[in-house]
């Protein structure tokens, strides 16, 4: 692309007058932008263009040819044509536009009746220039005709609210106008980068970010559920692949990266808790660095336990591990440094100023060699610090500095330059010939030289090199070109190149393919010339897990399995589906992205596609594109109208509709195995854009029945219903039928379920007979009951490692109540009727659960309360569950206290309090819970399935009696 000198002293801070630009332009010739600042004035008052045609021996000043007062304050080149170079004035002197068509020797000057920001060129049309400003316009043949575009385009730095609109510029009036947004989408969030476009629209206080992928529709991103992201970065999108760093909703100074497929739709992660900083102009500067040379190959780092560690991945963060120190110093002194308690770490700063270096450095044309300053020890220090290279890819390192230098590749790396990086003068510098072994120290000035910056030759075949900076602080500019050809002595042949193995501390495998690369011998003493390109060999290696990263919704285990997480229901990539596309029925894994492997494990882990199945219309959302309730009389309203289906239609209300419609596919049969009895409804569903049809046929599964047990409270309360269950051994065996008989009552009740809510209307002693029918099987239990009830309420508190990970929002309260609840079944074997839990907002996590008692212990021991059993769980840290690899989360009780349902008189005596205590709760708790069940498919899922065949609940709660 073009470059664009911004030549402020933000650049330079050492410099007191004079800022500038550099352009080497094509071959021998090289454009100099100078500029005076006032600091007085705080602008801007000279500016100088100087022009070498013999590479920088000698340099020509052209003010007569552009202005002898014009106020330069950009210079271009265009990117298709080398010798048309571009000229912006001042706009606060003179409003013009400079081109040249000789490579900068003379100039033409066009007027200009609006103001440009900048100017962005056309990747192939040499002659088609985007000219941006509060204006915008359009330039043809080379800025000689601007044609207005829109007067409503974005302007990303203004306060007010900018909107997202599309049009062909052939035809672009307000009713051609598409505005894919509703509203407005927040300053300065369009980001176009390769094939992807993205957007954020701030909802209810909250950031969605879009995606569009090879310019076709914007979709939601999808990042885990409880990221929450207060703020997030693209870091590239090389090869198909979206990297980006989110700093989340408990993070401050640190991003997590995330990597995406190939949409750059769902996102897993891949690293947390890398460290940030700010840039000079305010912008955040995330510390991850992309190797050059080694695709797949980042350096990044993270934050652990307040120390700052470097770690390197080569499969484009599926894996990281952290840097093996140099086994020897500077002096050959041996090292003591043993992973993982000591590591080598690099800062990883890369400089915006393209005349200075940064802390880390490495090219295209030299794969495996990366030079960078850095720390040996537990953690990254800016004290200490030193120069580190490695050849071959991060694998060993070697010591080359003991202070910091700025490294320059010269001849495609085949040679390295060094300048100490220092605010001091300073008149020498260093020169390699074998990948840093070993380092020449020459002169490049008679007077010590304050350095501002080095110029390169442009492209990596760099052989010439200017240094310009000054003798003081108040002197004037000077430059130092230094040819290095003269210390070449000849061209390489085909015997200084060797072969060079990619490899990962031993595995060659890299990415799914071996990567044999050729390189310049470090003993060479030879120009590779302009000539020269790396050339790479590889050979496809078999899949193994290592070359598939977690799906989106899984997550690793320290045992490098992935799991779902605790938030992840499968089922909701298909409800996410749009009709006409397809989904992946995903086994947890997914191939990195550009991972070349074949074979092996790759059927495995391979998600299997589906086509996204066709259904009727819902979920119908129309808004105006405005975002507002109101329009004015004779002017365009854009209605936006979301829906995930296939057809739509919308009726103005005045007489006019219309429709859209679609085709769809048809989802194939697929055989299925029952694991638990019951009854299941099995349907086919037919669906088009008109409706669906559906057809239906109810399966029974079942097994032998061998016991049953009749679960009822030995309290219950007069008048008032009591709930009463069949335990079944097995618990559950499919369709059965229940008989039931109450007290001196001669007629049954027939039912189909196990449980029944009956009405006593006698104090004293009650009789239950439940006989159950099952197949060719009739069994029989028969209980006694007695009248009183009490209900009770307990308040669970939490291990604090929860509160880190609470976002305090309702979902998450939702997934960890149902997660929580799982856990105490689990761990009590109280069925999921008899248990209702709640987190409650607001942070410490706190946490309530409303229980049915369980009836059996009440039998034999009357003093025994539901209570006690979970209390007894609670209490000995039995309750437990992951939240996440590495994250195990204790439920404990933190409050007891009685809670009369019914009677809340104070007659009741202490010891029938403790009688009441063990009652079943009835009532308005029966009514709670039944209304859930039927109204509230979020919070229970009511199911006839059992499982069949397992062991019996009842020998389950025994072994609870006995703890």
């Amino acid at each position: 692309g073009h470059k664009a000198c911004k030549g402020t002293l933000n650049n330079f801070k050492r410099l007191v007058h004079n800022s500038h630009c550099v352009i080497p332009v094509f071959l021998q010739v090289i454009l100099m932008l100078t500029k005076l600042f006032d600091f007085n004035l705080g602008s801007v008052t000279e500016s100088s263009l100087w022009r070498s045609t013999d590479y920088g021996t000698t340099y020509e000043k052209l003010n007569e040819k552009v202005g002898a007062k014009t106020i330069l304050s950009y210079l271009y080149v265009s990117p298709n044509n080398k010798r048309k170079i571009m000229l912006l004035t001042d706009p606060d002197t003179e409003n013009s536009l400079l081109i040249s068509t000789d490579e900068g020797a003379t100039y033409q000057k066009y007027r200009l009746n609006f103001y440009i920001l900048s100017l962005l060129f056309h990747p192939e049309q040499e002659d088609w220039i985007l000219a941006y400003s509060h204006d915008q316009k359009v330039s043809n043949i080379s800025g000689m005709d601007f044609l207005l575009l829109t007067n409503m385009v974005i302007h990303l730095t203004s306060i007010a609210g900018a909107q997202y609109v599309t049009c062909k510029v052939q035809n672009c009036t307000e009713a051609n106008k598409g505005k894919p947004f509703p509203g407005y989408i927040d300053p300065n969030s369009l980001v176009v980068q390769d094939e992807y476009v993205f957007v954020q629209v701030s909802t209810g206080g909250r950031p969605v970010y879009y995606v569009s992928y090879k310019r076709d529709v914007f979709v939601p991103m999808k990042l885990p559920k409880y990221t929450l992201p207060k703020d997030l970065h693209v870091i590239s999108t090389d090869e198909n692949r979206v990297v980006a760093a989110v700093r989340e909703w408990n993070q401050n100074d640190t991003y997590n990266l995330y990597v995406s497929e190939e949409r750059g739709v769902f996102f897993t992660l891949a690293l947390e808790n890398v460290i940030s900083s700010m840039g000079p102009e305010g912008n955040v500067m995330i510390d991850l660095y992309e190797v050059a040379g080694i695709k797949g190959m980042f350096l990044a780092n993270k934050k652990l336990e307040n120390q700052v560690k470097t770690y390197i991945t080569y499969n484009k963060g599926r894996d990281w591990r952290l840097l093996q120190a140099p086994s020897t110093d500077l002096r050959g002194n041996s090292i003591h440094c043993v992973l993982p308690y000591c590591s080598l770490h690099l800062h990883l700063h890369v400089s915006e100023n393209p005349y200075t270096s940064g802390t880390i450095a490495s090219k295209e044309s030299a794969p495996g060699i990366i030079v960078a300053s850095g720390s040996i020890g537990s953690e990254l220090t800016t004290s200490n610090v030193s120069m580190f290279i490695t050849s071959d890819a991060g694998n060993t390192w070697r010591q080359i500095f003991e202070e910091e230098y700025s490294v320059l590749y010269l001849d495609q790396g085949g040679a390295l330059v060094a300048i100490r990086h220092t605010p001091l003068p300073i008149r020498h510098l260093w020169l390699s010939f074998d990948e840093g072994r070993v380092w020449n120290k020459y002169s490049f000035t008679s007077s010590p030289l304050f350095v501002d910056g080095v110029l390169g030759e442009p492209g990596e075949e760099t052989l010439i090199m200017t240094i310009f900076g000054h003798v003081s602080h108040r002197s004037e500019w000077q430059l130092v070109k230094i040819d290095f050809r003269s210390i070449f002595n000849r061209r390489c042949t085909e015997g200084d190149y060797q072969t060079w193995h990619l490899h990962n501390q031993g595995e060659p495998c890299i990415m799914g393919v071996k990567r044999i690369y050729r390189k310049l011998k470090p003993i060479a003493r030879c120009v590779m010339g302009k000539d020269y390109s790396v050339t790479m060999t590889s050979e496809p290696c078999e899949c193994t897990e290592s070359d598939f990263e977690c799906d989106y919704g899984y997550e690793r285990r320290n045992d490098g399995k992935c799991v779902p997480s605790f938030w992840f229901s499968s089922s909701s990539m298909v409800r996410s589906c749009t009709t006409g596309n397809s989904f992946l029925n995903s086994t947890g894994y997914r191939k990195v992205v550009s991972n070349n492997c074949t074979a092996g494990v790759i059927e495995e882990y391979t998600a299997r596609k589906q086509s996204c199945p066709s259904r009727a219309p819902k979920g119908l959302h129309l808004i105006t594109s405005e975002g507002k309730l109101t329009a004015a009389l004779g002017t365009n309203v854009t209605f936006l109208v979301f829906l995930e289906e296939v057809t739509i239609m919308v009726d103005f209300g005045d007489g006019n509709a219309i429709t859209y419609s679609n085709l769809s596919s048809i989802e194939d049969g697929i055989k299925h195995v029952y694991r638990n009895v019951g009854i299941y409804k099995v349907s086919a569903t037919g669906e088009n854009s008109l409706g669906s049809e559906t057809v239906v046929l109810y399966l029974h599964v079942t097994c032998q029945l061998e016991h049953i047990y009749l679960s009822a409270p030995f309290v219950a309360v007069k008048n008032k219903e009591v709930n009463l269950t069949v335990v079944l051994w097995p618990s559950q065996v499919g369709s059965v039928t229940y008989i039931w008989w109450f007290g001196n009552n001669t007629e049954p009740l027939i039912t189909l379920e196990g449980s029944v809510a009956f009405t006593f209307s006698r104090d004293g002693i009650n009789t239950v007979t439940v006989q159950v029918s099952a197949g060719n099987t009739i069994l029989q239990d028969k209980k006694t009951i007695a009248v009183h009830e009490y209900f009770r309420s307990h308040l669970l508190a939490f291990s604090s490692n929860l509160d880190e990970h609470n976002p305090d929002v309702a979902e998450w309260r939702f997934d960890v109540s149902r997660v929580i609840k799982n856990s105490m079944v689990e761990a009590t074997g109280i069925s999921e009727e008899q248990l209702l839990v709640t987190v409650l907002p607001g942070l410490p996590t706190a946490a309530e659960f409303f229980l049915l008692p369980d009836k059996e212990l009440t039998e034999k021991k009357p003093e025994k309360i539901l209570s006690e059993v979970l209390l007894s769980a609670l209490n000995q840290n039995l309750v437990q569950f992951t939240l996440r690899p590495g994250v195990q989360v204790t439920v404990y009780a933190a409050h007891l206290s009685a809670a009369p349902l019914v009677d809340t008189t104070e007659s009741h005596s202490g010891s029938a309090m403790l009688m009441l205590l063990s009652v079943v709760v009835v009532g308005l708790a029966v009514f709670v819970i039944y209304k859930f069940k039927r109204y509230s498919s979020l919070f229970f899922l009511f199911s006839l399935v059992h499982k069949c065949c397992l062991c019996p609940v009842v020998s389950k709660r025994n072994a609870i009696k006995r703890r």
